[in-house]
């Protein structure tokens, strides 16, 4: 195994103090140091090669860490190399020199592997772009006035950080892009300026029901004028908006006189609830001494005849409160239904073509059960199981109907 040459085997000191570095078979003057010996000058420049490779050494190492780009550690490597070559220095300065040749495909490696990932990244762009754009044309298109703005200034600032394509791409993508936008912007303004017209029209609508509702506010038709108030509610509803800060104030001012008569109308109704709480102990005392001496029905003409007193009495004690009304009614009704149910149990109990249905249903349903057991006798005769099964659960079912049937007939002879 040969050993590396020391840097004082390239060089040498002519008897002049010239200082010489051998490369190939050829020597170049690098220099000389006054008032040193030889030893002394050859070390000189021997220094000089020794930071030549220190040189070396530190762009290999930002090479291969990417911290130059392609085109700069290319440019780099040539001027170190000629540097080297043509240094004043003594060393294997050819070898040295050579020691750059393999970053020279390390470059290349990086220089290829920028121009993926450059495609790669416009490739990302473009496809990128292509989203924008599609979403731009989509809100165009679409009702977002809250948003929409901001939506294109985000998408707009995206864009410039997008690297650029080709000019031809780039170009036609924009002009989508900035049409898109364009649109949008027109209808935007479009849209606010119609709402504005309809604010205004909403706003003359609801000062047009204010004027109304003052004229009604003084009305003491409670009852009517409620109603119209719903009807003003409705049409002030389907007027629209007429900008917030506008509605409020309105609002407001329709608010207060619709108050002012419900407020009214409160005070007169509570004074009626008295009156009808005083009306309502009176019928609840009528109905109870009713409900005693009537129920249960015995006696239909006689029962009849103390509802028509109850009713007249009822009648004429005067309306209850609205929450109690129904409750009332309710016990009402029931008494009247119970005298007209006695009634028409009596009719059925007393009327003869009434039982003689009756018993015609019993005698039928006793005809159809002989007959059936008349088949049954003969199924069994046969062992015909299935005839038999059949025949026993119609035989049942009639003697369900009858049994009701004479339970009717029983109730009419009673």
């Amino acid at each position: 195994m040969s050993e590396t040459p020391r840097p004082s085997s390239f060089g040498r000191v002519a008897d002049d103090g010239t200082v010489y570095v051998r490369i190939q078979d050829t020597e170049r003057a690098v220099g000389q140091v006054p008032d040193s010996t030889p030893e002394q000058a050859l070390a000189f420049f021997e220094r000089r090669a020794q930071a030549l490779e220190v040189e070396v050494d530190l762009l290999t190492q930002r090479i291969r860490n990417g911290a130059l780009t392609p085109e700069e550690a290319r440019k780099s490597v040539q001027n170190l190399r000629t540097s080297i070559l043509e240094a004043n220095a003594v060393g294997d300065l050819e070898g040295l020199a050579a020691r750059l040749d393999p970053m020279l495909q390390v470059i290349d490696a990086q220089a290829e592997s920028r121009r993926e990932e450059k495609a790669k990244a416009l490739a990302t762009a473009r496809a990128r772009k292509d989203e924008m754009v599609a979403l731009a044309e989509r809100l165009a298109l679409s009702n977002d006035w809250g948003s929409g703005v901001q939506k294109y200034r985000d998408l707009l600032d995206e864009w410039k950080s997008l690297p650029r394509l080709d000019r031809a791409a780039d170009d036609e993508l924009w002009h989508r892009f900035s049409t898109a936008r364009t649109t949008y912007t027109r209808r935007r303004k479009s849209h606010f300026a119609d709402l504005n017209a309809q604010q205004d029209q909403a706003r003359e609508v609801k000062e047009a029901i204010i004027v109304e509702a003052e004229e009604l506010a003084q009305s003491s038709d409670w009852g009517a004028t409620a109603a119209s108030f719903r009807q003003l509610m409705a049409r002030w509803k389907a007027a629209g908006g007429a900008g917030r800060h506008v509605d409020d104030a309105l609002w407001a001012k329709f608010r207060g006189i619709q108050d002012d008569f419900f407020t009214r109308r409160t005070q007169v109704f509570s004074a009626q609830d008295e009156e009808y709480q005083t009306n309502l102990t009176a019928k609840l005392e009528l109905l109870s001494k009713a409900e005693a001496e009537i129920l249960p029905v015995t006696d239909v003409p006689k029962a009849r005849a103390a509802y028509r007193e109850f009713i007249s009495a009822f009648n004429a004690a005067g309306r209850v409160p609205s929450d109690q009304v129904k409750a009332v009614d309710s016990r009402v009704r029931a008494l009247e239904s119970a005298i007209d149910e006695a009634d028409r149990r009596e009719w059925a109990r007393t009327d003869p073509q009434t039982r003689a249905r009756a018993q015609e249903t019993v005698n039928l349903f006793a005809t159809q059960i002989e007959k059936l057991k008349e088949q049954l006798a003969k199924a069994e005769a046969k062992g015909d199981k299935s005839q038999i099964s059949k025949t026993t659960a119609s035989i049942a079912t009639y003697q369900i109907w009858l049994d009701q049937a004479q339970q009717t007939l029983d109730d009419l002879n009673a």
